[in-house]
């Protein structure tokens, strides 16, 4: 396939995923409100334990991490969908949380290189096409510091046969809403990004894994 294809092919996922979201924006919070309440919002300080300095949610949607930041972090936020923004604002606005957020897509991100301590991505790699995947990743490594992390937080296909089964009949569902997937590849593009894993942990039964990563 030549660069301009492929180019071409990305350009037209990130505006499919975009529009995705600009369409459910204003039902995002009611439609996932089930998952939020029964488990979602236990986990998200655990996701964000221990990280310092600057940190930036990507894909921060309507900013259900912002009761998680630690104290004394300075916060930044970017979304690839600009009524998913307005929300998290309305949000940052609600809470009296410091946020600066951006509309920016993580294939190209608009801050410099070696900006942030930490990066976390949650819920954020199962709605990225494959073929974009290792851009993504690659933008994350560059606003990274050296010594900085990033943690990774998304959905895994469960071994168990009665889990796997759920979940697939559930998968219609999961993409056509939120165009995500319960089966991202994202571990196959860490090398070509240049990443490294430090640490992978399972937060939820053997469907939601955390991955912690930091910059070759």
């Amino acid at each position: 396939m030549s660069q301009s294809v492929s180019e071409s092919m990305t350009d037209v996922d990130s505006l499919n995923a975009r529009k995705t979201y600009e369409r459910i924006a204003f039902l995002y919070d009611f439609l996932d409100a089930p998952y939020e309440i029964a488990w979602k919002r236990a986990l998200r300080r655990r996701v964000f334990e221990g990280l310092h300095g600057a940190i930036l949610d990507a894909g921060v949607g309507t900013g259900c991490n912002f009761v998680a930041y630690p104290p004394g972090v300075k916060a930044f936020g970017c979304d690839a969908s600009a009524a998913m923004l307005e929300k998290a604002r309305a949000r940052a606005d609600k809470l009296g949380q410091l946020v600066e957020l951006r509309c920016s897509d993580l294939t190209r991100l608009d801050w410099p290189d070696a900006t942030f301590d930490g990066i976390v991505a949650t819920f954020v790699f199962a709605c990225i096409e494959d073929h974009e995947q290792a851009a993504a990743l690659s933008e994350l490594r560059r606003v990274c510091k050296p010594g900085g992390e990033i943690r990774i937080v998304d959905y895994r296909l469960s071994p168990r046969p009665l889990v796997r089964a759920r979940q697939k009949l559930m998968s219609a569902w999961l993409n056509g809403t939120f165009a995500a997937t319960y089966t991202p590849k994202t571990e196959d593009y860490f090398d070509q990004a240049g990443l490294e894993v430090i640490d992978e942990t399972f937060i939820r039964s053997d469907v939601l894994k955390m991955i912690r990563l930091r910059p070759l």
